[in-house]
């Protein structure tokens, strides 16, 4: 059985970086520039990996020497087709920080959990939020603010002699976000978003092996939703500002693992929402 992977043409050191990581039987697609694309079909058995040049028929992508056949999702196709729809994979984030920006502080730990997924047609919540990755990370640098630390209760000092590695934790969340989304597309969501991706999105690119699962743009701002479907301003869609039938029964502590699953919790809520101009707002 052929699986299918998408990824950043790296050059010279894509082989390396990209294919140590194969589990089973799999083509990629290599993108070498906008709109220039290579398929490379490595197989376990053999241990090779050989360049090949697809065939476009109707919205099959056919790979002849391998028999592979995958649905191709570009929108360019021939009349009367339909184009394959993509599915979203949603991931609840939050982090923990001793400062406001990364670089100059750090991220000191961070939670990501399964949120749902949505085909176009069909959102579906999961029945309970127990996928989830969590690290406690080293700190990056000497600067620190107290009154973040005063938040979120972290202790910085014993993070310096125990906590994980930024290099090999990040690593390890791109390899379980792919695991979690399979073929589907993950999306990071987060309530506001910019603070939460700001981070994340930094991190995965300056110490993760294979750069952010979410690439540079896929994300979800669970506070622009709300203010959408509220019809008002975006300084009015704070988490206060929630309807009961909106917001989650979880307590905000700040620990990054219960404030994603509260997160994950109101971002179902919201996805699910008619909004004003579908329903009552209660």
């Amino acid at each position: 059985m052929w699986r299918w992977r998408e990824l950043t043409w790296l050059g010279s050191k894509s082989s390396a970086a990209t294919f140590a990581r194969i589990r089973s039987n799999a083509c990629w697609r290599l993108k070498r520039s906008s709109d220039s694309f290579g398929y490379r079909c490595c197989s376990i058995a053999s241990g090779r990996c050989e360049l090949q040049q697809p065939t476009v028929f109707g919205e099959q992508l056919i790979l002849k020497s391998h028999g592979a056949v995958h649905q191709n999702a570009n929108p360019r196709l021939a009349p009367g087709t339909t184009p394959v729809r993509r599915t979203d994979v949603y991931f609840s984030a939050d982090v923990e920080t001793d400062g406001p920006i990364p670089g100059p502080f750090s991220m000191l730990s961070f939670a990501i959990v399964y949120a749902g997924k949505y085909d176009g047609k069909h959102f579906e919540r999961p029945s309970e939020y127990n996928k989830i990755f969590y690290k406690e990370l080293s700190p990056i640098s000497t600067d620190f603010q107290a009154e973040a630390l005063n938040v979120n209760g972290l202790d910085r000092d014993k993070l310096i002699i125990s906590g994980s590695d930024p290099a090999q934790s990040m690593t390890e969340a791109f390899d379980w976000i792919k695991l979690v989304s399979g073929d589907s597309y993950p999306v990071l969501v987060a309530y506001p978003l910019s603070f939460d991706w700001n981070w994340l999105y930094w991190y995965f690119m300056k110490f993760g092996r294979y750069g952010s699962p979410f690439d540079y743009s896929r994300c979800f701002d669970i506070k622009t939703a709300f203010a959408v479907k509220s019809a008002i301003p975006i300084a009015e869609a704070g988490r206060s500002h929630l309807p009961i039938n909106l917001a989650s029964n979880k307590k905000h502590t700040h620990h990054a693992i219960d404030d994603a699953i509260e997160q994950a919790e109101i971002f179902a809520n919201v996805f699910e929402w008619e909004g004003i101009n579908g329903g009552d707002r209660r």
